[in-house]
């Protein structure tokens, strides 16, 4: 039996295990891979490199738990920036699924990790129905919208938001979307508070926001995993997403050589039976 014969007959489990194996490899042996920085990405840190130490900021967990993969790493980083910074970070979400903690445990997790202190550098709103009434009455009063933080307790007994009761004591939005509340930042406090807003989104989503982009209405964008990976490198932290790219990569690597020897065997076999034909 040829080569090709024995791909053709091949037990597709073990194609299932050398994808899994290409998934794995790469959390087990770390291999740096060279990755570019875009001008969009570089555009998002230089806007918030350039934000005064200590003030205060939102980041927005605007996306549902079946697209951690892609946009946990981005607020991780945006976090690990903005504590550097030593902003005041105010987090809440428009996504009733899973948003609120999500922005619980990852703002706790990174707050603990630089030694801030939950009421006093950071805040986390939690969740409101009806997104667009909330960023419109934000803008008038934060604590109209959010009596009380995502525990319960009433914004008057936290510090940090004595100094912040609507979008003209924010200083930066950190956006982190899968879908198109996007668009409302954009549209509603953008473009009638004239807050600024950086966006980091999933790869399919990413498309629609270059579009912001170009138009100024977002001072940058980081598109999926590997605008993940590029924020990581531009602060010096190489962590999920950088080691993620890897195992993207590979698999990747994978799939086109599957579909070459793919093919590659087609045309063999096909030349092979001519010739017997003949």
């Amino acid at each position: 039996m040829s080569f090709w014969q024995k791909m053709d007959q091949l037990d597709r489990r073990w194609i299932y295990l050398t994808v899994a194996a290409a998934v794995i490899l790469p959390f087990l042996l770390p291999t740096p891979l060279p990755i570019v920085i875009t001008p969009e990405a570089r555009s998002l840190f230089d806007a918030v490199e350039a934000l005064p130490d200590g003030c205060n900021v939102m980041v927005v967990y605007d996306y549902y738990p079946t697209t951690i993969a892609e946009c946990e790493p981005i607020a991780i980083a945006a976090l690990h920036h903005m504590f550097r910074k030593n902003c005041k970070v105010i987090t809440l979400s428009n996504i009733p699924y899973g948003g609120p903690s999500m922005a619980e445990r990852i703002t706790r997790m990174m707050g603990d990790q630089y030694g801030k202190t939950y009421g006093v550098d950071f805040v986390n709103l939690g969740y409101k129905y009806g997104y667009v009434a909330v960023l419109s009455g934000m803008g008038q009063s934060i604590e109209s919208i959010f009596p009380t933080d995502n525990s319960g307790t009433p914004l008057a007994q936290l510090p940090l938001m004595d100094s912040v009761k609507n979008y003209s004591d924010i200083s930066f939005i950190f956006e982190i979307a899968d879908n198109a509340t996007a668009d409302y930042w954009v549209s509603i406090v953008n473009a009638q508070y004239g807050v600024p807003i950086g966006c980091g989104g999933t790869a399919v989503m990413a498309p629609k926001f270059y579009a912001y982009v170009a138009s100024g209405q977002f001072v940058g964008l980081l598109g999926g995993m590997r605008g993940a990976a590029e924020y990581e490198k531009l602060i010096e932290i190489e962590a999920d997403a950088t080691v993620g790219m890897q195992s993207q990569s590979l698999v990747h690597l994978v799939i086109i050589g599957l579909v070459v020897l793919g093919n590659v065997g087609y045309w063999v076999g096909r030349s092979q039976s001519k010739r017997r034909a003949a």
